[in-house]
């Protein structure tokens, strides 16, 4: 609809073919897509040159018919030969081709002669050759100023980031945006008639329309995130503003191929489009391809008649029109615009990054998503600066869409995570049926229509699914032609091969399976598109006889839902990911119920794994600890009350306060000035919620040897501290000394007068400095910036800041780029300053340079903003090297973080495999003393369960974690907390004493047996652990008694005391156990977690040192069950 030829959908080659779940490769799928559509679109094309003059007969419904033939090689290199190389342009403008060593002539269209007024007015004469020829030089064309101009541009490396260059023709003086680029030939210069004479104001017509996107652009960053429609309708309002056209839409292209409109604005008085959907032949692929070339399309007037180019006959080939803006649009597109009355059209190309699947060679693809198109029912031409200025808006836009996706992409997956998780603890709760006939369901994984499992024979359909005779068919075909597979997804059955496709009807069309084991299945189903899809704009009338015919969007649209009607909404990526990822899970689980002796073995292993990553943790961090101790680069660290504990040597040299002074004392209070204060908390506030800011400039105190400097200016990079659990523990600051740069910039930003002497200094402490005018013209270049780019102070002058300077001398990494620049450029000129961006680019000699960019508004005395003033600070090697090793360690904890995570996953297999185990023992004769190591292995394996679905650990630490209560034995919790021990004992030969009175065994009290039963253990098994050996002991002592309270109720009060003889627990790990913000040992965050859990259940817990023995007193009081009243000496 936008741009190419037209034409309507037919059925594409590779979506006959089911995609299998163990060979899908995304790349490849989308390759084959696309040249199966060239294939299809190159058919169309053919029958619409077939078809007559301008392609009046062409019969658009019988095309929906035919377009499955094949097509010949050279037929699609004639397509591709006519949109890429058509010969014609637009006639609201003229253009000539160069070649680029000579400024020789190589080709220029018909009405150059014209609107350059080269043609002599008299008749001509053999003596009087005309002006513009094949041969002749271009720069003889035009004023000899522009020749100069031009001159200077065909020098530069991107040339397209010059454009617009200001030219007069020689003859007349008219002036011309000349826009250009490169081609294989030569380079290719359209020119289009200004409406101004006065350069000056050429320039602040640019700028005034890079003004006008910022504005634009601001607004759609001030948006809240998370809603893509409302940015895409704020889009669609802005560019509408900007160009003054009727109607503005938003295309978006699904990842079948076909558009849909899902945002508009619009006069009144024209049809809706907004949910209009058309087939992927509407937007041909060739079409797509130069969008991704050209990013901006402007169709002046589809009837006007397009104006022949006339080439050198040496060429060999058209000329290549891809990248002119003249180009002209191809006759199918001109009819169909002509049938929607709408006479000139704009289309912007929406282009985001790609997805990881689609990216080959390791760097980043970008993918076009969609389409901004504006209609207007006149001709219509707007000048190429407002048109450069929507393409800045469209990058914005689709930076702000990349975000915008990728959160709710992320909010997918964790909804694929949370879904995936209840369904796991169904599976280990309950047999697999629970994941059909409870809530949630496989359903609330994927969209779908209905779903069902297969297992062991029998059927579990939920929402529209087949009848269980029509699956077992399913099954039959599926085993028969895709048996070497584990799965299979399509949207059209019949399509797949699906014999009995159509007795299922229009409500089941796409299906997706995962195979669990050879005879257990899971299903998903979809019903036809059509039943998604509504439309209800442009209706049919009566007097349109001819409206199956024409192309329209009305014709559009029916077929669309012609191709669909037997068809679903395609399967996502995203969602057979989910699927496959479920498959994996529900396989292990099935091999659980069928062989859980086998995985039992498999527990032990795991508490190694686990250990040994502990430990290879604790060796990352240590080595961590040692080179942020050696780094020459500031660093320091805060705990959770914002007190300092890590204080390196190179701070401690800065501020003149050793390591240990500083540790233990406030950071905000008495380590930064107080108008850093509020900055200060602000960071630790944000950074202690996972919130990290960097490039933050904070005020340090100075102390002792140092006070003289009175005060040491750092920016730092505020990074939450995390433990091995993920817990946010403290805020670690990395920062680079600017204490001399801040100094003297902030004596030139104060300085009235002459500053120029300041800004060329050659002192090394004066930071590169660049200024613009209120053009974005530069100013100022100073001596800094010549050596921090290679570029001298002559050659930039008197540049635009914004393509020229930052695009072409100094190289961007792409569009994307520019535009940030330009915005902050703009914003700055406006009034608002920009502080330590990060900005980066390529110097002359092609090295890479990081810098943080400042800008701020430069005053004339009047106080009025006369430009820009941009200081570049760049980062220390020490800075780099410190950050560089921060994220080589932040990697390793993360992946030591996610192995840990695994292991946490995994474990419930085996520990399912121990349940299932003893439910088969229940079932046997049993004596008492073998009950009761059942009941005491069962009380095991769910401590187990709760420590595992602990990992997240904040609920425990800021106390809000739920107990579950109920009624239990002391006894039983005794003999549990014993048998986690009993291994220990034996290997390292120590006796356990036991002094528990007998009534213990049948004591009964409330509370949560679980959590009673960890805490005692952990400190049991500290003890253990830290008793002498061999010959030493440990023992127990358990007093209860009854009290009443107050209110009649009788409570159980309990003191547990675990003794060991000798010097017991190390320091560390009493300090680690008492002290919530830090922790050194992996033991200590255990006791530390435990003496928390028993602050939750109204324990405490003390540990006493005496001369010979130590011991852990653990007090708790525990409500007795209302039937019991049986006293306890």
């Amino acid at each position: 609809m936008a741009s190419g030829s037209k034409s309507s959908h037919a059925n594409h080659p590779s979506k006959s073919q089911p995609q299998s779940s163990n060979t899908s490769n995304v790349r490849d799928r989308s390759v084959s897509k696309a040249i199966a559509q060239y294939t299809v679109d190159a058919r169309l094309h053919a029958v619409f040159e077939q078809s007559g003059e301008s392609g009046k007969s062409f019969d658009y419904s019988q095309s929906v018919r035919t377009t499955t033939q094949s097509v010949p090689e050279q037929q699609i290199t004639a397509y591709l030969s006519k949109i890429q190389r058509g010969g014609h342009i637009q006639p609201f403008g003229c253009m000539i081709s160069v070649d680029e060593s000579t400024f020789r002539v190589i080709a220029f269209s018909e009405n150059a002669r014209e609107m350059l007024a080269l043609t002599p007015q008299s008749v001509p004469s053999l003596e009087k050759p005309e002006i513009l020829t094949i041969g002749t030089d271009a720069r003889s064309l035009f004023t000899p100023s522009s020749a100069i101009l031009l001159e200077r541009a065909f020098g530069a490396r991107d040339i397209t980031l010059l454009n617009p260059v200001w030219v007069h023709s020689r003859n007349s003086g008219k002036p011309f945006y000349a826009i250009l680029h490169r081609i294989d030939v030569g380079i290719v210069v359209d020119l289009e008639p200004a409406r101004t004479e006065d350069p000056a104001l050429s320039i602040a017509g640019a700028v005034q329309s890079q003004k006008l996107a910022v504005r634009a652009i601001s607004h759609l960053q001030s948006l809240p995130g998370g809603d893509i429609k409302l940015l895409c309708d704020t889009v669609v309002e802005n560019v509408r503003e900007l160009t003054g056209y009727d109607r503005v839409m938003v295309y978006k292209f699904h990842e079948d191929e076909h558009g849909e409109v899902v945002a508009e604005s619009k006069r009144p008085d024209l049809d809706p489009y907004i949910g209009l959907h058309y087939p992927a032949t509407d937007i041909p692929q060739a079409s797509r391809f130069l969008f991704r070339q050209n990013r901006v399309r402007m169709i002046v007037d589809c009837n006007a008649t397009p104006v022949r180019v006339i080439q050198d006959d040496a060429l060999m080939q058209p000329l290549c029109l891809v990248g002119s803006t003249l180009r002209g649009p191809h006759g199918c597109h001109a009819q169909y615009m002509a049938n929607m009355g709408s006479i000139a059209s704009l289309a912007m190309a929406v282009i985001i990054n790609g997805n990881d699947e689609e990216t080959s060679g390791g760097g980043t693809s970008m993918r076009l998503w969609g389409l901004v198109v504006c209609h207007h029912t006149s001709v219509r031409c707007i000048p190429f600066p407002l048109r450069y200025a929507c393409e800045f808006l469209m990058q914005a836009f689709g930076l702000q869409l990349n975000m915008e996706l990728q959160l709710a992409a992320q909010l997918s997956e964790k909804h694929v995570l949370r879904t995936q998780t209840l369904l796991c603890d169904m599976l280990l709760r309950d047999s697999p049926t629970g994941i059909v006939t409870q809530s949630p369901s496989i359903m609330d994984l994927v969209k779908c229509d209905g779903a069902a499992l297969f297992y062991q024979g029998k059927y579990y359909p939920i929402g529209v699914t087949p009848a269980e005779a029509q699956i077992k068919d399913i099954m039959e075909w599926l085993l028969a032609s895709h048996g070497d597979s584990t799965g299979l997804s399509t949207d059209s059955l019949a399509d797949a091969g699906y014999l009995g496709a159509a007795s299922l009807g229009d409500a089941v069309c796409g299906m997706a399976v995962a195979y669990i084991t050879s005879r257990d299945f899971l299903f998903w189903f979809r019903s036809h598109t059509a039943k998604e899809v509504k439309w209800g704009g442009a209706k049919h009338h009566p007097e349109d006889k001819d409206d199956g015919q024409r192309m329209h969007p009305r014709s559009s649209f029916k077929a669309f839902l012609e191709v669909v009607k037997s068809r679903s909404l395609p399967w996502e990526n995203a969602e057979m990911d989910a699927i496959h990822s479920l498959q994996l899970i529900l396989r292990d689980s099935f091999k659980d119920a069928e062989g859980s002796n086998s995985k039992a073995v498999v527990q032990a292993k795991g508490g190694d794994m686990e250990l040994q990553g502990i430990d290879e943790l604790s060796s990352v961090a240590k080595e961590m600890v040692r080179l942020i101790e050696t780094a020459t680069a500031p660093i320091f660290a805060v705990d959770v009350e914002g007190h300092v504990n890590g204080w390196n040597a190179k701070v401690a040299e800065l501020t003149g306060l050793s390591v240990e002074e500083a540790m233990g004392k406030s950071f905000v209070h008495d380590l930064v000035y107080k108008e850093s204060e509020e900055i200060v908390s602000k960071l630790l506030y944000r950074a202690l919620r996972g919130e990290e800011d960097k490039n933050v400039e904070i005020k340090l105190k100075t102390f002792g040897l140092e006070e003289h400097k009175n005060a040491v200016f750092v920016v730092v990079n505020a990074c939450s501290s995390k433990d091995y659990m993920n817990n946010i523990v403290g805020v670690c600051f990395v920062g680079q000394d600017v204490t001399g740069e801040k100094v003297v910039m902030d004596k030139f930003i104060h300085i009235q007068g002459d500053y120029k002497a300041i800004v060329h200094s050659p002192n090394p402490l004066i930071p590169p400095i660049f200024a613009s005018d209120e053009n974005t013209c530069c100013s100022e270049w100073n001596m800094a910036m010549e050596k921090l780019t290679g570029w001298n102070n002559g050659d930039i002058i008197g540049k635009m800041l914004v393509g020229e300077i930052f695009g072409s001398c100094c190289r961007l990494k792409g569009p994307d780029a520019l535009t940030k620049f330009m915005i902050i450029l703009h914003n700055a000129i406006g009034g608002q300053d920009t502080d330590k961006y990060p900005f980066s680019f390529f110097d002359h000699s092609g090295k890479y340079v990081q810098a943080l960019l400042t800008a701020n508004k430069r005053v004339n005395m009047e106080g009025q903003i006369i430009g820009a003033f941009c200081f570049l600070q760049i980062a220390s090697p020490e800075l780099q090297n410190a950050l560089k090793v921060q994220r080589q360690q932040e990697k390793k904890c993360f992946a030591r973080m996610k192995e840990l995570a695994y292991i946490c996953q995994e474990i419930k297999n085996p520990l399912s495999g121990i349940r299932f185990t003893n439910s088969l023992l229940e079932g046997t004769d049993l004596t008492d003393d073998q009950k009761q190591c059942l009941e005491t292995s069962a009380a095991c394996e769910k401590q187990m369960l709760k420590i595992i679905r602990d990992a997240d650990l904040e609920n425990i630490e800021d106390g809000s974690l739920e107990l579950e209560k109920g009624e239990f034995f002391l006894g039983s919790v005794i003999d549990a907390v014993v048998s986690q021990v009993m291994l220990l004992l034996r290997e390292r030969g120590l006796q356990l004493i036991r002094d528990i009175p007998e009534e213990i065994k049948t004591l009964a009290a409330y509370g949560d047996q679980v959590r009673l039963q960890q805490v005692l253990a952990d400190f049991l098994l500290n003890m253990v652990r830290y008793a002498p050996s061999p010959e030493g002991w440990i023992e127990i002592h358990v007093r209860p008694s009854l009290k009443q309270i107050s209110d009649g109720t009788t409570t159980v009060h309990v003191e547990f005391r675990i003794v060991c003889p000798g010097e017991g627990l190390p320091p560390e790990l009493v300090q680690d156990m008492f002290h919530s913000s830090r922790w050194v040992t992996q033991e200590g965050l255990g006791l530390s977690m435990s003496r928390k859990i028993l602050k939750l259940m109204n324990g405490e817990v003390q540990y006493m040192r005496e001369s010979e023995r130590c011991y852990f007193l653990i007090i708790l009081q525990l409500p007795m069950p209302q039937r019991c009243s049986k006293s306890v000496g």
